[in-house]
């Protein structure tokens, strides 16, 4: 027996729903707007919800990124009476299993309802044949673990893979992800950079070039494309690719033959590949900036990699790796994270993303060298101006809840940095509910959490406040 919730301001499409999914010998419950649908989902545990669009109190599309983050990560079905493609296509980016227009048949219902009962049955019973190579991929939220998956599943298959997403988010990472933990892994990886390319250049560099074939060409060269036979061919910044190129190289993805410069004979390449763009190259097909041919055959798969911005929770895992990845290389003690320098970094924006981040505790443990306990003195002074000044700009007044001594003591000198920062991490959210008289929306804005994985740690910890 499965849960399902329905988000509607409609009572009569909640009972119909509700029979529908009732008939199967499943368990309902409803929700006349987004805040207590919003509400029931993170107190509950879910497997599939309903969620309208048009609620009284909101766009249900605006909550269904909040719905997937939650700990039990139902499966979301959109309802609507109001149909539109951009709405469509904005539920499908956000994680939607399925939309569906009103009036709602009988058939569609169930038929949704079991599909994607079915699916979320397949992903708990998948199990990996072996651990993934992961080497600097980090974070446990809903979307990395959504990403991940697409990383396992690219890997067992030999599709093309596009990889999306800002600056920064880790796409070069997952590209040599998937090729690690591929069968391709005995030979090479070879890096383009698109953006590098030169036009004059781009054929010999590409595919090569005989003895003499120009001036310069002193001896004979093996191209790119060559020296990924049997490997992976990462096209970075593929967006930054001429139109020029796009056509030259089309040919080889479908062929897997090219021709160096200056020969009369055609070699072939066994090749797999994997681009990566942070541009809307959907948008650049529109306006004649790519090729519409050449991106079909790029993105037999996509990994659309989220801003670090969007997936918040993940940030302190992300700064404990990379303190104990550069107290290692620079042969320090390891080193805490004090509650407040996990503060500046929730409420930092991170317009860098991860790259950011990581560059951020690089600096952080070279700033900090022999102090066991990292602070906000020890962050880039680029950060600590943003946060400062986003915290005036928003009112938040952070000396009223400068943390007392009790708060950051080292209780046990020996015990594990997960231990102490889980110890800390209590104390800090104890403190926080004091200091704020009981008042949650102010004490997560100053904590820099999502409100959803402020209530995750409370629950965690068994803290209990009055709203």
């Amino acid at each position: 027996m499965a849960s399902a919730l329905v988000i509607d301001d409609e009572k009569a499409i909640c009972e119909a729903i509700g029979n529908i999914a009732a008939t199967e010998g499943h368990k309902v419950s409803y929700a006349l707007t987004l805040k207590d649908g919003l509400k029931q989902v993170r107190s509950g545990d879910f497997d599939v919800v309903f969620l309208d669009v048009r609620l009284p109190d909101g766009n249900g599309l605006h909550g269904l990124p909040q719905i997937r983050r939650m700990p039990c990560s139902p499966e979301v079905i959109i309802i609507t009476g109001e149909g539109s493609p951009d709405g469509a296509e904005l539920a499908i980016k956000s994680g939607a299993w399925d939309y569906i227009e009103k009036p709602l048949s009988v058939e569609a219902v169930q038929l949704s309802l079991l599909r994607a009962l079915q699916y979320r049955e397949q992903r708990r019973a998948k199990r990996p044949f072996v651990a993934l190579k992961r080497d600097g991929i980090v974070g446990s939220s809903v979307q990395m673990r959504h990403c991940v998956d697409l990383l396992a599943h690219a890997a067992s298959c030999d599709l093309n893979v596009l990889i999306t997403g800002e600056t920064g988010t880790g796409k070069e990472l997952f590209a040599r992800a998937i090729h690690e933990n591929s069968v391709r892994a005995p030979s090479n990886f070879v890096v383009v950079d698109c953006a590098a390319l030169p036009e004059t250049l781009v054929e010999s560099t590409l595919f090569g070039h005989k003895k003499g074939a120009f001036t310069g060409a002193d001896t004979t060269h093996e191209g790119l494309v060559k020296q990924a036979d049997r490997g992976t061919l990462f096209l970075d910044e593929v967006g930054e690719l001429s139109l020029s190129v796009q056509k030259r190289f089309l040919r080889v993805l479908e062929d897997r033959r090219f021709r160096p410069v200056g020969s009369s004979d055609e070699l072939a390449s066994d090749f797999r590949v994997v681009a990566a763009t942070n541009r809307n190259l959907d948008e650049m097909v529109k306006t004649g900036g790519f090729r519409k041919d050449l991106l079909f055959r790029l993105r037999s798969m996509v990994i659309d990699l989220p801003p670090l911005r969007e997936r918040r929770e993940d940030i302190q895992d992300i700064a404990c790796h990379f303190t104990n990845r550069f107290c290692d290389r620079l042969g320090t003690e390891a080193k805490g994270l004090s509650p407040e320098f996990l503060s500046l970094l929730h409420v930092y924006n991170w317009p860098g993303n991860v790259r950011e981040l990581v560059h951020c505790m690089e600096m952080a443990v070279y700033n900090a060298r022999d102090a066991s306990l990292l602070l906000p003195i020890h962050a880039p002074e680029h950060i600590r101006i943003a946060v400062a000044r986003a915290s005036v700009k928003n009112g938040i007044k952070r000396r009223d809840f400068r943390l007392n001594d009790d708060v950051l003591r080292i209780d046990k000198p020996f015990q594990s940095l997960r231990e102490y920062l889980a110890t800390k991490e209590r104390k800090y959210l104890e403190y926080l509910i004091s200091a704020s008289g009981g008042d949650l929306k102010r004490a997560c804005e100053v904590s820099g959490l999502p409100r959803s994985s402020f209530y995750e740690r409370l629950k965690k910890h068994n803290l209990t406040t009055r709203s």
